[in-house]
């Protein structure tokens, strides 16, 4: 039987995160809080999508290292567009959450399958997301995955 949801895909680079890297920054929050809030850079992620990704069984959005292999899925219980409270965030990107225009409170990143791009098809071009990725410049695709 086949399961269908919509959610987005977002990159994320290591550019400026700490050493230990980007997931593991947010997991060690996670591992302190029980949750931590990932920020979107650019534009925000429009009300109806957030409200499909919420409706979602278990709501989650699908994180892509770019250019490299990691591919993470971030569960999440809420989204909003306000900045959460500093201590909330990592510590690294504390002084520029302003610029963020969407956040996602994560409570558990898992590993996502590496062939996971192949499961996920653009909404807009309804071609995989992993051809869309290779020759698009967008930070974040709005995608359908059909998993097993």
């Amino acid at each position: 039987m086949k399961c269908e949801e919509l959610t987005v895909a977002l990159r994320f680079a290591d550019t400026f995160a700490p050493v230990e890297g980007t997931i593991q920054a947010h997991q060690d929050m996670i591992n302190e809080l029980g949750f931590v809030w990932y920020g979107k850079l650019g534009s925000a992620v429009s009300t109806k999508v957030s409200t499909r990704i919420m409706e979602n069984k278990q709501p989650r959005i699908l994180l892509i290292h770019s250019g490299k292999a990691g591919r993470y899925w971030a569960y999440i219980e809420k989204i909003q567009y306000d900045t959460p409270p500093k201590n909330k965030i990592p510590e690294y990107y504390r002084d520029n959450a302003n610029v963020f225009k969407t956040w996602f409170k994560v409570i558990r990143f898992e590993e996502a399958p590496k062939n996971i791009l192949g499961h996920c098809v653009v909404v807009s071009s309804q071609r995989p997301l992993s051809e869309v990725s290779k020759s698009s410049m967008s930070p974040y695709f709005i995608i359908r995955v059909e998993e097993e």
